[in-house]
């Protein structure tokens, strides 16, 4: 089986708090590394009430100081909304304090709503246009610095914190496949130009320093439970929390709601069967049988896997499912 990696929104459910939220993402990674996941991802999102990690390299710091081994990176860094050399000494900082474990994907969405974006930006006159250049600026701050350089990042330069670009169209595709870095695609919750991207990325690739040979790593939801009806029924504060989201009522994850599908009109219905066509829900038996399907189907080099569910123990337990799933399979395999 390909290896295994976990994308960690933080989710605040509804009756909690964001302390609390943070709490259980340091839980949970320490969970996760046991069970011998790759890597610990963090997202940036802003103005949203269910997700902690707005501040994305101090949600990371917490992460890093309570584990010991798990890669910790942002998945990701919403580049248009800062200046590359802040984001340098920010991970440069990380990468310091951690040697070894820090990584960094970019992305050039905003990562919230419009009015969002200007609050943080205080001007919307960057459109994403320079992202491919604030990219190989950042790059260039990890970097051993050059005699006389004027600007250096402080900590960052000469510490190589290794790059992907993050999409969920064929635009982060190319732009990987350009600088040859390794390409995260977020068909968590986009999906629908997941093949051609990968595709085009994998075509147009050149080496680099850093990479040698395309490398993908694909987002997944999956939730697992001990039953097909437990995993089903924990699934539906995801597909709620979508629901609210795509409507432009964002909250809180609210908790688990039985017979969701039923109360579903047709729109809603479509709308969740196209943002999570990649999901996975089910027993050990099903995750391991969808997660086969998915890696022969898509030539993954990697998988991310999320699973924003509302009890904390729960949670623990389908990545732990996940794991010895992802396992057996790779045994089964093996003989």
């Amino acid at each position: 089986m390909v290896p295994l990696s976990v994308l960690d929104l933080s989710p605040i459910v509804e009756g909690g708090d964001a302390g609390q939220a943070l709490r259980n993402s340091l839980d949970l990674a320490r969970h996760v590394e046991a069970l011998g996941y790759r890597r610990y991802w963090m997202a940036e999102h802003h103005n949203l009430p269910g997700i902690a990690c707005a501040a994305t390299a101090v949600a990371l710091a917490h992460i890093a100081a309570g584990t010991r081994s798990i890669r910790i990176g942002a998945g990701g860094i919403m580049l248009p909304n800062h200046a590359p050399l802040l984001i340098a000494e920010q991970f440069g900082t990380l990468a310091a304090l951690h040697p070894g474990r820090v990584e960094l994907g970019l992305g050039r969405a905003p990562g919230s709503d419009q009015i969002t974006a200007r609050a943080m930006r205080r001007t919307l006159h960057g459109s994403g246009d320079e992202f491919p250049q604030d990219v190989v600026e950042l790059m260039g701050y990890f970097q051993t610095a050059e005699p006389g350089q004027p600007v250096q990042a402080v900590p960052g330069a000469g510490l190589e914190v290794p790059l992907w670009i993050l999409g969920s169209s064929t635009y982060g595709a190319q732009l990987a496949a350009i600088l040859g870095l390794p390409f995260a695609f977020a068909s968590h919750f986009a999906p629908a130009m997941m093949m051609e991207a990968m595709t085009i990325y994998r075509a147009r690739f050149r080496p680099s320093a850093q990479l040698a040979a395309p490398y993908v790593m694909l987002g997944i939801n999956v939730t697992a439970a001990d039953t097909d009806a437990e995993a089903g029924y924990l699934f539906s504060s995801l597909q709620q929390s979508f629901l609210n989201l795509r409507s432009g009522r964002p909250g809180k994850l609210p908790p688990p709601l039985e017979g969701v599908d039923a109360l579903l009109d047709p729109y809603a219905r479509a709308m969740l069967d196209d943002s999570l066509a990649c999901a996975i829900v089910g027993s050990a038996a099903a995750v391991r049988d969808g997660l086969d399907a998915f890696v022969r189907r898509t030539g993954a080099d990697e998988l991310m896997v999320t699973a924003n569910i509302f009890d904390h123990d729960k949670r623990k337990r389908s990545f732990a499912i996940v794991a010895e799933a992802s396992q057996s399979f790779a045994t089964s395999a093996a003989s």
